[in-house]
């Protein structure tokens, strides 16, 4: 690791700089120590090592490095699709990381996510409303009336038109299908929304406009995003604050800007220079150019 990195926040000792400011200062989304393990046979794996940041309310914070680096298992972990090892997840001031289900249930609506695939992250048998709908009746929305009523203003508010209403998944491009998973995170109201590798699917031009939307609904709303990314271009455009994770860990964190324009460890050194900017990408996909960037051995 290069010494001459900037401070990294990794839940020893307290006194460390996050990715989103100092220790000291209390963020919306507060990560500490967090590990993960998975048992494999003959042990167990640990898939995220130690990791801590916070990210601010209404901030974004992305979380960039190769495949199998732990990012997709943080974002999880977050939203408690699986439960941590050890550390602390806490969202505006409550620890999530260890809560029982039951205890989770009034947490959840406020902790969503938008998923990679937009393919196979919605029902094919649903309608788009019946789609964003269903949050709506566990938010407690007893009127039919009024979860179409409020489905088809969220679906209107991802830029779909009324037509849209009424047709399956399997009738829209992948695009569109994102704007649908975006309308359906958003009818749950939440406060944190954890993006996983949500534009890495869709075409770059495709990119630039769900970046657009998601980015015009935090000014609207001060969601605060976790967003998780292969690539460096979409981290440039969409965080203030950015993490390289490397084997489940921290290598570097800091202003994105920073971080990107003058990166102080080899590794990110490695992702900057493989990485193009999404204006120039044409026919490769950013999982592959990050992957080259990934060390040999």
């Amino acid at each position: 690791m290069n010494s001459a990195a900037r401070p990294v926040h990794t839940g020893q000792g307290g006194t460390g700089e996050s990715a989103a400011g100092t220790s000291a200062t209390p963020g919306f989304l507060e990560v500490s120590g967090l590990v993960v393990e998975y048992p494999v046979r003959g042990g167990v794996v640990r898939a995220v090592d130690d990791v801590g940041f916070t990210v601010p309310r209404g901030g974004t914070l992305a979380i960039v490095g190769e495949s199998g680096c732990g990012k997709s298992t943080i974002a999880r972990s977050i939203v408690r699709l699986l439960r941590p090892t050890a550390g602390r997840i806490v969202v505006d001031g409550t620890d999530i990381a260890t809560l029982p289900e039951r205890r989770l249930r009034p947490i959840r609506s406020r902790v969503q996510m938008v998923f990679q695939d937009p393919y196979a992250s919605l029902d094919p048998h649903l309608s788009a409303q019946e789609i964003v709908a269903e949050p709506l009746r566990k938010r407690g929305v007893r009127s039919a009336a009024e979860r179409r009523a409020e489905a088809a203003r969220l679906i209107d508010r991802v830029g779909l038109p009324s037509t849209a209403l009424d047709r399956r998944p399997a009738e829209f491009s992948g695009g569109q299908r994102q704007r649908i998973g975006i309308a359906r995170a958003l009818a749950s109201r939440p406060d944190l929304l954890v993006c996983d590798e949500a534009t890495s699917a869709l075409d770059v031009s495709v990119q630039a406009q769900v970046l657009d939307l998601l980015q015009e609904i935090q000014r609207e709303t001060r969601l605060t995003y976790v967003f998780i990314s292969h690539n460096l271009g979409v981290v440039r455009q969409i965080s203030q604050q950015v993490v390289v994770m490397r084997a489940g860990r921290i290598v570097e964190s800091g202003a994105t800007a920073d971080v990107l324009a003058a990166p102080r460890h080899d590794y990110t050194r490695r992702l900057r220079r493989a990485a193009l900017d999404p204006a120039v990408i044409r026919g490769r996909k950013p999982r592959a150019l990050v992957a080259a960037a990934a060390p040999s051995a």
